[in-house]
C-alpha cells in the first residue's frame, strides 16, 4: 500500500497539469471491462484523464436492460451514449478471467452468493475449453454475448441506427498485452 500512498501524494503535485479537468469531461469513448486488477483501461490505450468514460464490473458484465429496475451498470451506460456523447463503445474481455472461467468450469459458487448472482446475468452461459487456463475462447464467446445485450439497449439501438455510435468487441490477454479486435466479416478476434 506505502507505494501507491506515495503516487498519490506527488500526484496532486502538478495542478498546471489537471486544472483543465475542472472545466468537465467529454470522453469519446466508453470502455466496458472486467473488474481485474490485471485489467487498466488507461493503460491498454494510452488515454490521459478525461478521454476514457469506464464501466467496470466482474467479468465485463452488461445486464440486461429494464428501464423500471435500472441497475447501476445501465445508469453508467445511459449517461455516457446520452449525456456524454461517446461516439464508440469497447467491451473488453481478458484473458485468466476468473469469472468467465468459473462459468466455463461450472465452479460452485456458494460461498460467494453475490458473486453467483451477478454471474447469472451472463445468459447465455459462456463456453469453452475448460482445460484452458486463458479462457480464451469462453471469454471471446462471452464479450461477444455482452455486446448483443448492449445492442438490445433501446437508447444503443437508435444511436447504431443513425450511424451515430459503434460498438468495439476487444479481447486482452494479460499474458502479453496483446489487445485483438473481433472482426465481423471473419467472425473472429485479430490483432489491432
Amino acid at each position: 500500500m506505502q507505494p501507491l500512498i506515495d503516487n498519490a501524494r506527488t500526484h496532486g503535485q502538478r495542478p498546471e497539469e489537471f486544472a483543465p479537468l475542472a472545466q468537465g469531461q467529454s470522453p469519446q469513448v466508453l470502455f466496458i471491462t472486467c473488474s481485474d486488477s490485471r485489467v487498466v483501461p488507461a493503460l491498454i490505450t494510452g488515454a490521459r484523464p478525461g478521454e476514457l468514460f469506464e464501466l467496470r464490473t466482474a467479468g465485463n458484465i452488461v445486464p440486461p436492460y429494464a428501464s423500471e429496475h435500472p441497475t447501476s451498470e445501465a445508469a453508467t451506460i445511459e449517461y455516457a451514449v446520452e449525456v456524454l456523447g461517446v461516439s464508440d463503445i469497447v467491451v473488453c474481455g481478458h484473458s485468466h478471467c476468473g469469472a468467465v472461467g468459473a462459468l466455463v468450469r461450472g465452479d460452485d459458487l456458494t460461498a460467494v452468493p453475490a458473486v453467483r448472482e451477478w454471474l447469472t446475468r451472463t445468459e447465455p452461459r459462456p463456453t469453452g475449453a475448460v482445460e484452458d487456463p486463458c479462457v480464451a475462447e469462453g471469454v471471446q464467446n462471452h464479450i461477444l454475448a455482452q455486446v448483443l445485450r448492449l445492442r438490445s439497449y433501446p437508447f444503443i439501438d437508435k444511436k447504431l441506427s443513425a450511424g451515430e455510435l459503434t460498438v468495439h468487441a476487444w479481447y486482452y490477454e494479460v499474458h502479453t498485452g496483446s489487445v485483438l479486435s473481433h472482426d465481423t466479416a471473419s467472425d473472429a478476434f485479430r490483432a489491432l
